[in-house]
């Protein structure tokens, strides 16, 4: 296996990533989309060493900075707003990459959204891996919270232990707690009534899972509330609960993992995973 880097040009911008090749590259590839203000490393590292352990099992990865992150030049647009960054980073893995004839999106967070989001507009993108995706609205956060942060709250010894010895700001803990509990029980809608609403993240995300018709990997750490807020969407009866039971879908939970896998087991249970439901595709 060797890397080397790549420069190469989206719109206006100059992207830049690296390449991990092994000496006999497979015909499927993995371009792996970096999520939140993180660039192509990852935090812990774990975008490279994920490139790393795939090359070492044959399989092409690129890795790349959208712009206005890491070393690539322009203004930053958002993780809506990255399928430029991710077609062109797809024609680069192309043309660098003889022997390649499909990719899969391994994304991370919103990078994992934005994956999901253009893989229904390029054939070639035959599967898409996200991890912990992001499904993020105030209502669903609050939920989230309500649900998972706040129950185990209760059954936290350090609490009651700060409780005890009065360091505990009740007040300002019960004020926090009525305003999530505010939020979560609000309308999902504040538009115009007169104006049509424009569609949130979740119904976007679920539109672009229905359009893609390729397998999808999920991975949900268990002690993650991003991933918990995907949860309570996807138990919930209807469309996406619906779609998720589809035959396409393989879920796994990183039981105790956190939003990023910093401890090398989750990591390691993650690329295992990862490689896999590669060698399905």
């Amino acid at each position: 296996m060797h890397e080397r880097a790549l420069a190469y040009a989206s719109g206006d911008a100059w992207l830049y990533g690296i390449l991990s090749l092994p000496a006999a590259p497979a015909a499927l590839g993995v371009v792996i989309v970096v999520g939140g203000p993180q660039y192509r490393a990852g935090s812990h590292r774990q975008f490279a060493l994920l490139a790393r352990e795939l090359a070492a099992a044959g399989i092409p990865v690129l890795r790349f900075d959208y712009a206005g992150m890491g070393d690539s030049d322009g203004a930053t647009c958002g993780f809506e707003h990255a399928a430029r960054d991710i077609r062109a980073s797809i024609d680069r893995f192309f043309a660098e990459t003889p022997s390649l004839e499909r990719v899969a999106l391994w994304g991370l967070c919103d990078g994992a959204t934005a994956a999901a989001l253009y893989a229904p507009d390029d054939a070639r993108v035959a599967g898409v891996a996200l991890l912990n995706p992001w499904v993020r609205t105030e209502q669903g956060a609050a939920r989230a919270a309500i649900r998972h942060y706040y129950r185990a709250r209760l059954f936290d010894r350090a609490l009651w232990r700060k409780i005890a010895r009065g360091q505990f700001d009740w007040r300002a803990a019960l004020g926090a707690l009525w305003r999530t509990l505010g939020t979560a029980r609000a309308s999902t809608s504040t538009a115009d009534a007169a104006a049509p609403p424009m569609p949130d993240l979740p119904s976007r995300m679920l539109g672009a899972l229905q359009g893609f018709q390729g397998p999808v990997l999920l991975l949900l750490s268990g002690a993650d509330l991003t991933a918990r807020e995907f949860d309570d969407l996807a138990a919930t009866p209807g469309p996406w609960r619906k779609l998720l039971d589809g035959e396409r879908f393989a879920h796994h939970a990183i039981e105790r993992a956190d939003h990023t896998l910093s401890r090398r087991e989750w990591h390691a249970q993650v690329v295992d995973l990862t490689r896999r439901w590669l060698r399905k595709l």
